[in-house]
């Protein structure tokens, strides 16, 4: 791994070191062998190391992997908005022919309620109209069982009389 020897240490570093470290003072670097080595860290890319092909294929395969989910994912909830935003234009539509359809009623109550208080004098006129009729069927029901026992009576005198 990297040792403490083959990096200058930050005192020891130009201006121009320090802005821009170089690959030399890199933990990734071999030092005792002098060779680089394969990066197995995901945290930081060194732009002067050598990858391994099979890992950066891997790498771009993933990424448009990650990249098509993604899209998907977006696609769909787009798609799930798209429903959301038809099914509450549609909704809205609805409660205004409902508003619509209420206001139509509430006008057709007010007119009836008007044409009843308009009608309720003579509403009451039939009213009394039955009560009197009620009260002319009753005394007529009396004077047909008066008859009939007048009648009844007739037929027993002039029974006697002969």
């Amino acid at each position: 791994m990297a040792s403490s020897e083959s990096c200058p240490v930050e005192s020891d570093k130009t201006e121009q070191e320090i802005k821009s470290p170089s690959v030399e003072c890199s933990p990734k670097k071999d030092v005792v062998a002098g060779l680089t080595t394969l990066s197995t860290s995901t945290s930081s890319y060194e732009p002067l190391e050598t990858h391994d092909p099979t890992l950066n294929r891997l790498a771009v395969t993933m990424f448009q992997k990650v990249h098509e989910y993604l899209q998907a994912e977006l696609t769909s909830s787009e798609s799930e908005y798209q429903l959301l935003e038809q099914m509450n234009k549609v909704t809205a539509d609805k409660y205004r022919d409902l508003t619509q359809v209420a206001a139509n009623v509430g006008k057709g109550i007010i007119e009836l309620n008007a044409k009843f208080k308009s009608l309720e004098v003579y509403l009451e006129q039939i009213d009394q109209i039955e009560d009197n009729i009620s009260k002319l069927e009753h005394a007529a029901y009396k004077l047909d069982a008066y008859t009939v026992r007048l009648e009844n009576k007739f037929k027993a005198l002039t029974a006697e009389k002969r």
